[in-house]
Formats: structure tokens, sequence, C-alpha cells
């Protein structure tokens, strides 16, 4: 029997699915761990079987595109040089060096957001802002805080023109519905649409110094004593870019959203700050921004007792493994004493996010300064779940309570 004939043990377009994702994953994980798809093939929900295709590239190959995909995308040896390229970006210094930046944006971003607050007090606004009285402001998270966070961060870390956001706004959504509507014809005229941006952008920068800004520096880089291609260089800035713009801003809109609905969380962070990092990965193992990614299998392989022949398209379910009770107990319980080795929030393996050290960064820096400037958040309103394949919530609105 070909893959394609394959049962279908379960649809991940079916309603009950879409309504509430988390939900539906952590029954498959129970009755199905290992389940066959029209739509995603094989899928892995157990964390057992995720980290097992995670930590053995030689059975679970990462090829899975025929496009370039860099280094994603790639199996060793090959991987291993370009992956060394990809780290030199997200080193301890360099994410020194893009702080005072972030923090910058940070700030203004906020400020925007909060130049319209509405006095707590019954005065005037004016003489409550003048004593220093608080206030309180309505947020939409995703659509007034997270996805123009995003932007800002990729724009600031690329060297990017703030002219371009508006553009990467509304490719951001057009690619939304691309993937959303599984039409693959859609999809790949939208990565065409983005691609065509950063070939303008490298364009801009054939002839500027290598140090001028990180898009610059990648024209210098070399493989295998020669220069990444143009292609090599488009695929590495795609998936850096598409991995900010959607995944952190999935993440903001999980994490201010949680913290918003469990105040003791909240104040315990707002306590204890140094333990930001740390919740924050706690709290996306609950509710994961990033739901899957692909494998193909080089051989026959047994998963959880099903039999999977070579060359099958492979789905890990990520948002499923990090749930798993075999591992965590209480999926939905939050702790900071958790073995973070557990957590595949960012990957594992030789895949593991090459961006978490900035991912990390970024968070702890947004919490810090909304944190700074509130005596707490309020929810304002029920949350709108994401849907497949895009993981936390669509909508996300909050009181922000200024100090």
């Amino acid at each position: 029997m070909t893959e394609t004939q394959q049962a279908q043990d379960w649809d991940p377009s079916d309603p009950r699915v879409r309504v509430n994702q988390t939900a539906a994953y952590d029954r498959m994980r129970g009755t199905c761990p290992v389940a066959h798809s029209e739509a995603l093939n094989w899928s892995l929900f157990r964390h057992e079987d995720v980290s097992r295709a995670l930590h053995d590239p030689e059975t679970f190959s990462s090829a899975v595109s025929h496009h370039v995909a860099v280094p994603n995308g790639m199996d060793p040896p090959e991987h291993t040089v370009v992956r060394k390229v990809v780290d030199r970006y997200y080193t301890p210094e360099k994410m020194a060096e893009f702080e005072p930046a972030l923090q910058a944006l940070t700030a203004q971003l906020l400020q925007e957001l909060t130049d319209d607050a509405v006095p707590v007090t019954s005065g005037a606004r004016g003489e409550a802002a003048a004593a220093g009285a608080g206030g309180s402001v309505t947020v939409e998270v995703m659509s007034e805080l997270a996805n123009p966070f995003a932007l800002r961060c990729q724009s600031a870390f690329m060297g990017w023109p703030r002219e371009l956001e508006p553009e990467l706004e509304r490719w951001v959504h057009r690619n939304h519905e691309a993937t959303t509507s599984r039409d693959r014809s859609r999809t790949a005229e939208v990565a065409l649409e983005f691609d065509g941006y950063i070939r303008q952008l490298l364009d801009e920068r054939r002839n500027a110094p290598a140090d001028q800004d990180n898009t610059s520096r990648l024209l210098h880089e070399t493989v295998y004593d020669r220069k990444l291609t143009e292609d090599e260089i488009v695929s590495i800035v795609r998936n850096w870019t598409v991995g900010e713009l959607s995944t952190i801003a999935g993440a903001v809109g999980i994490v201010l959203g949680y913290l918003a609905a469990h105040q003791d969380v909240q104040r315990h962070l707002r306590e204890n700050p140094e333990q930001i990092v740390a919740a924050t990965d706690e709290i996306q193992r609950i509710e994961d921004p990033f739901v899957t990614n692909r494998r193909v299998t080089t051989r026959d392989v047994e998963l959880s007792g099903r039999e999977v022949p070579a060359g099958s398209k492979i789905t890990l379910m990520w948002s499923s493994a990090n749930r798993d009770e075999e591992v965590f107990g209480d999926p939905d319980e939050f702790r900071l004493d958790r073995d973070p080795q557990q957590n595949l929030v960012y990957g594992a393996g030789i895949h593991v996010c090459p961006g978490a050290p900035m991912a990390r960064l970024e968070l702890k820096v947004l919490l810090e300064r909304v944190f700074d400037l509130t005596e707490r958040i309020e929810p304002a309103g029920d949350k709108v779940g994401a849907q497949h394949p895009a993981g936390g919530f669509h909508t996300v609105p909050v009181r922000l309570v200024l100090r």
C-alpha cells in the first residue's frame, strides 16, 4: 500500500480540530500517536517519537523540499558547514550588540500604544497625566503589538529601512491567508513575492561594506571556499524572517495572553524578573506558537508500534510533543523546575533553532518594558485561536493598567 493509499486516521481540517488544535492534538496523542492523513501524511504526536526524529537525521532527513532551504532543509555534512555560518549571527556577543536597538524600538512601540491611555481617575486627563496618575489602555495584542514588534525587530536586526515595514506587514497577512488556504499555488506565489523583496535589498547592498548590516554581511559569507549564492542567501533570510514574523508574533500573543489570564504567574515574574526567560519557555511549551515541522524517512522505521515505510513524509507535531503527559505530567501546569532539555519549543538536535537566543532576548526585553510600564495586565475579552498551520491566537485582547 502506497502512502497516498494509506487509510486516513484523522483529518487536520476537521472543524473539531480547527476550533481547538491543542485539545485535538491531546486526544490524538492518547488514541493514535502515529497517525496518517492526506494533508500531513504521517504525524508524530508523542514526545518520544518526535525527539527520536530530531536526534536521528540519518533516518529522518530534513531534505523535504524541492526548493533551496538553507540550512533547515539540509542534512549533514552540508548542513554542518552552512549552519556554522548561520550560528555566527546569534552569538552572545551579537545579541549584546543588538540589545540597545531592541530596547529602543520596544520602548517606542509601547509609548505609541499608551499615548492614548484613558486615566483611571475621573479627573481631567491632562491633570491626571501631570500628576503622574496611571491609566489604562485596551490592546488587541496580535495586531497592535505582536506583529508590529516582530516587524520592527526583524528590520532592526537585518538593517532594513522602516519604509519596508508596511510592505512586509501586508505580505505577512497574504502569507497567512495563503498558508491557511492550503492552496499550494497561492503559497508559492506569495513566497516568490517575498523573495523579490529580499533580492532587491541584496541588490542595494552589492557594493556596501561587509559590516554595514547583517544583510550586507551575508553577501560576504563563504562556504567551501566560495561565497554563498544569491539563492542560498535568499533562503537564509526567508527562513529567518518567516520565523521572526510568525513565530515571535505568535509567542508574544501567547505569553501576554497567558499572563493576563494567570495573575499569580504575572505577579511572580514581576517580583522575580530573572525568571522571565524560563517562564516564557514554559508558557510556550503549554501553548506552542510553532505547530509542525517536516521530515522524510530514509528507511523503514517503527514508531509507537506502527510501521512507517522508507520515503514517507513525516510531520512532527511540536505542540503535541511539548504537552506529552508521559514527560510533563499535567501539560497545563505551569512549572519553572522542569528539565529545559525536554522542552522542544525551539527544537532539538542539529536543527535546533539558531535564532533561539534572539527570540528569548526579544521576549525578555518586551516583558521587562511592559512590567516597568504597567501595574498589571488584564484580560479584555475572549481570545480567538489561530487555525492550523498557525499556532497561538488570532486575537488576544488585554488591558494594560499603567503605573
